[in-house]
């Protein structure tokens, strides 16, 4: 067998980044900085965890279609109907929320650099996610691919450079008495903040759409080590930036008396500032469209995800569409009607910016385990061959994951 050259390696490499380009943005921008500022590094351990525990499920998605040359909703089909209809109702409970979080965050991060009104944020919000709509229509998946690998370098060179600055620094006095995390007070906030963390499970299924976009456009048919190593690249990566944020909200406002606005551009441009404290005024426009094209990729990439997931979930519901012809319409309607129902939400449903991402962030939660349970079926089925089915750690860890996340669930459910 020969060994994978470095010229395959890069020819794999994409999917993972573009998913880590998905990941990276609310969970880490707005809920680990908040974890931070709020509670100091207490709350490590949750970021640590769910990026345990939801490893597999993620994994699974690379994994899937390389094995199969299939993404998952054709592997949910393989299961029967019950799971694609159990997966296309939960894609449809949480995607007008997190399509609108997840604008909101970078219509708020637009509005704060551009000096624009808080109270305009609907406005900032929905003339972003029209662009998204126009890139992915005009757009292909090769341009997206490559604007990502940048973004993710850009970032995680200037989190790193942030955090090794506020290090260096004098950390703001304590002038008021430390808020520790409570169980009872504060289990909302810390399922908001595993919700995301890393991402939706939902964004594997987009991931295994993703790689196989990747083959298409690059005709090259990767390895099962390559794309996992492309995978993991990427996951790696959001740890250690997540990580980064949470520092950094630890080291200049927790217990200094200053905390997170709740309104987006407020927010942002405190987020924005806190970075050029710790390096330098000098910084600023490097650290502004870091997080700028930062939640401008979150964007795209979810605004590019949800029309080509629901295509074909909509073609295995109603037989009489499967049809080629109709793919580029179905494209286009959920499109557009993910842009629509989102912009409701903006004009008639926005209220402060910490509310919106905290309910598309407990949705997540709760249906984890689900979509979780779904992948491990797929990827353990008869029609993956042996060896590419994940070893027995894998399948220990997800059952594990399932337990734990349903736990956490659960607990919250009753404290409400």
């Amino acid at each position: 067998m020969k060994s994978t050259s470095k010229s395959n390696i890069f020819k794999a490499l994409g999917p993972g980044l573009l998913w880590a380009g998905a990941a990276i943005g609310v969970s880490h921008l707005v809920q680990s900085t908040r974890a931070g500022a709020d509670f100091g590094y207490e709350l490590v351990w949750v970021i640590l965890a769910a990026n345990f525990f939801k490893y597999p499920f993620f994994e699974f998605a690379p994994r899937y279609a390389v094995a199969t040359g299939e993404n998952l909703i054709q592997g949910y089909a393989r299961l029967g109907k019950w799971a694609v209809y159990l997966y296309g109702l939960l894609t449809l409970l949480t995607m007008f929320t997190l399509m609108a979080a997840v604008t909101a965050v970078t219509g708020s991060v637009l509005a704060s650099v551009a000096g624009g009104q808080a109270s305009d944020l609907a406005l900032w919000s929905s003339g972003i996610l029209i662009v998204s709509a126009i890139v992915v229509i005009i757009g292909k998946y090769n341009t997206i691919d490559r604007a990502i690998k940048l973004i993710i370098v850009l970032l995680t060179v200037s989190t790193i450079v942030a955090v090794a600055a506020a290090a260096g620094s004098e950390h703001p006095k304590v002038t008021e008495e430390l808020q520790h995390f409570d169980w009872v007070l504060n289990v909302g906030f810390l399922l908001a903040l595993a919700g995301w963390m890393p991402t939706a499970i939902d964004v594997s299924v987009w991931h295994s759409v993703w790689t196989i976009e990747k083959k298409k456009a690059t005709g090259y048919t990767p390895k099962l080590k390559e794309v996992l190593l492309d995978f993991n690249v990427g996951y790696i990566g959001t740890i250690i930036i997540s990580l980064g944020f949470v520092a950094l909200g630890a080291m200049v406002m927790y217990g200094s008396g200053n905390t997170f606005s709740d309104k987006g551009a407020v927010f942002a441009g405190q987020v924005i500032d806190m970075f050029t404290k710790s390096i330098g005024p000098w910084a600023y426009w490097i650290i502004a469209i870091a997080a700028l094209t930062t939640m401008l990729s979150t964007t795209i990439t979810c605004t590019d995800a949800y029309p080509r997931v629901l295509e074909p979930t909509t073609k295995f519901i109603f037989p009489k569409l499967n049809k080629d012809k109709y793919t580029k319409s179905l494209q286009f309607f959920w499109l557009a009607l993910t842009i629509f129902g989102t912009i409701l939400i903006f004009f008639f449903f926005m209220g402060s910016m910490k509310t919106m991402v905290d309910i598309a962030t407990t949705l997540s939660f709760l249906t984890a385990p689900v979509l979780g349970w779904l992948n491990l079926k797929v990827v353990t089925s008869k029609h993956v061959p042996p060896e590419s089915r994940p070893g027995m750690f894998l399948i220990i860890l997800s059952y594990a994951g399932i337990l734990v996340l349903s736990a956490f669930g659960i607990y919250y459910l009753t404290t409400l």
